[in-house]
């Protein structure tokens, strides 16, 4: 009777071990090395959309305010704890660890998706992006080479920005986008990225709309709400082929037509990375 009891045990662990190893294959892991831009594009809504479509992920951000690529290969080749890690796990739940290096974040998790991206100022400079980009892609691949590299294309300013980086671009949104869609589609065509994530033409599109260029809080980062909603949706479609439209979840901050303008904003995003499509709502 003894040896029943033991042989079944066996098996209910092994068939429970098993069924887990099964399920964290369909977890989604995704790492973001950037900035308040990362923060205002996956720590607040992608968990909340991806469980609405009864998806699993993890999310990490690497955070440094403001920081510019050049300044996380600074910190890769000095392994330098310099970073906020933001972490939101299974259960949504985030944590806040200080003081953590680029290689402490990258071997926490097996990654699926790792975000790189250039700070605000510098994003529609192709030039000054290769500069630096090339060091962190090395980097990341060497000590994550299972994931797979995405690139965060930002957004462009407000047109009334009093951000002091708005003058790299005269002071104009139209060029600071063009600038911005020009470095992201260069860096799309190296087929170093396996894709780039549209937030920036997502956040023109959704300036078509009857919401109109009211994207930003502070004239660069985005609207608490109904902006960071349309960056999360631009994420959200991206990394798992979904319609963002079909996803019934909003903040509830978000009214049912800022929701709809986020989504469709995204949606067209995706479909037309490199182009400005209007949103007629």
């Amino acid at each position: 009777m003894k040896k029943i009891i033991l042989l079944f045990t066996i098996i209910v662990v092994l068939f429970t071990t098993t069924t887990a190893q099964q399920t964290n294959t369909n977890i989604l892991k995704v790492l973001a090395i950037g900035n308040s831009f990362s923060e205002d594009g996956i720590e607040n809504y992608l968990y909340d959309l991806a469980k609405a479509a009864n998806k699993q992920i993890i999310i990490g951000n690497m955070y440094i305010g403001g920081a510019p690529v050049k300044r996380h290969v600074d910190n890769a080749q000095s392994n330098k704890k310099a970073y906020a890690y933001r972490k939101i796990n299974l259960e949504g739940q985030k944590k806040n660890t200080k003081g953590v290096s680029l290689e402490e974040a990258l071997k926490d998790e097996d990654w699926d998706f790792i975000s790189l991206q250039q700070a605000s100022p510098l994003s529609g400079q192709y030039d000054v992006i290769m500069q630096s980009l090339p060091q962190l892609v090395e980097y990341v691949k060497k000590l994550a080479p299972q994931a797979k590299l995405v690139y965060h294309q930002t957004w462009a300013y407000q047109q009334d920005s009093k951000h002091k980086g708005f003058a790299n671009y005269d002071k104009s949104q139209t060029k600071m986008y063009n600038g911005i869609v020009g470095a992201t589609k260069k860096i799309d065509k190296s087929k170093v990225f396996t894709f780039v994530v549209p937030a920036g033409t997502a956040i023109q599109n959704a300036r078509t709309s009857s919401v109109g260029d009211t994207y930003t809080r502070d004239g660069y980062h985005l609207e608490l709400n109904y902006g960071r909603f349309t960056a999360a949706c631009t994420w959200y479609e991206k990394l798992f082929g979904l319609d963002v439209r079909k996803n019934p979840w909003k903040p509830e901050k978000v009214t049912d037509v800022q929701a709809k303008i986020a989504k469709e904003a995204a949606h067209k995003a995706v479909k037309k990375p490199f182009k400005v499509s209007k949103v007629k709502l």
